[in-house]
């Protein structure tokens, strides 16, 4: 998907959805006319900030909330008209909500129990799901028994037996310690590759948004600004507001002769023979790489050390970078120039 507005056909798409709330400052718009379309076996990856209203959209994607205006179109048929029992669309929260008094096999035959599955059906899907999720050995366990991954995977499980046309992830890995948070994302990514369905996970996990999606959308204060395949989204952000949030740490921003100059950390490198310089403020580890901050007459910026690189608090330094990988933007508006 390249845009939200793009002419390839999607099975799933939404228009113009808004959602508002009243607080102590007033009206305030949790969705903001968000348009977005998805199609089967693809996975649509909302990233954006605690409030954006990633969670308000599934909700009411799954109809747990109603809009104030706006479509949900699945194949064609809209589905506000639909009970939300009747949507097929099943939503996974970062709390597993298995069911504590059933086995684990219980929990993910109990959608297809309730849909009049013969015995037989249950319990060959049942295991042909928990395999490809890598828990089917703890069938017989209860939920208690499993670890945080295990009851994650068991609640996606869950969720996929429902049969769903529309999977829906509100950030399930989030209270994932990191090591078993990427994982069970390896799992899941091997697992998504045989649902037929359309789906969205959303996150605040750039890392995760960027090595999962198929595609990607940029939300911020309840609008989709920029939607498109994860790589170009990264390259060529549209404007500065999502240059300076997306990616970690995000792309460096500094005044330009004319415009604002875009470029990200991993296409600088520091260059004693470099016109343009800087004092370094400081050094951050975060395992594989290591991050300098320079303060330059242009503004601060970070910049990714090679390896064997040194540089030290206090120390002058010259800044290279390679022209093809600046991006500019309108000094007034932001927006990316051609």
């Amino acid at each position: 998907m390249k845009s939200a507005g793009a002419s390839s056909p999607k099975s799933f798409a939404s228009a113009d959805l808004v959602k508002t709330y009243r607080d102590a400052r007033g009206r305030r718009a949790a969705l903001d006319g968000v348009s977005l379309s998805v199609g089967d076996g693809e996975l649509l990856v909302i990233l954006g900030p605690s409030g954006a209203g990633k969670t308000t959209l599934l909700r009411v994607i799954a109809g747990l909330e109603h809009p104030d205006s706006g479509t949900i179109l699945l194949d064609g048929r809209d589905l506000l008209a639909v009970h939300p029992s009747r949507r097929r669309v099943a939503l996974v929260f970062q709390d597993d909500a298995l069911f504590p008094h059933m086995t684990t096999f219980e929990n993910l035959a109990f959608p297809m129990r309730v849909r009049g599955a013969s015995a037989s059906e249950v319990e060959k899907r049942v295991r042909d799901v928990a395999s490809s999720l890598a828990i089917e050995h703890h069938l017989r366990e209860r939920p208690a028994r499993l670890s945080g991954g295990e009851r994650q995977r068991a609640a996606l499980a869950r969720a996929v037996l429902s049969d769903p046309r529309v999977l829906l992830l509100d950030e399930p890995l989030a209270h994932l310690d990191p090591q078993l948070r990427a994982h069970v994302r390896e799992q899941f990514t091997r697992f998504r590759s045989s649902f037929p369905g359309a789906a969205i996970h959303v996150t605040h996990d750039h890392v995760e948004a960027l090595s999962i999606a198929d595609s990607l959308a940029i939300m911020i204060d309840g609008r989709i600004v920029q939607c498109g395949a994860p790589q170009d989204v990264y390259d060529s952000p549209i404007d500065v507001e999502v240059a300076r949030f997306l990616g970690s740490p995000p792309m460096n921003v500094i005044e330009g002769d004319m415009h604002l100059i875009g470029i990200r950390p991993e296409h600088l490198s520091l260059d004693a023979t470099a016109a343009f310089r800087g004092c370094v403020q400081s050094v951050e580890t975060t395992g594989a790489d290591r991050f300098a901050r320079v303060r330059t007459p242009r503004g601060d910026v970070v910049v990714r050390l090679a390896a064997r690189q040194h540089a030290a608090a206090g120390e002058e330094v010259g800044i290279a970078f390679d022209e093809a990988h600046v991006r500019r933007f309108d000094s007034h508006s932001g927006a990316l120039l051609a």
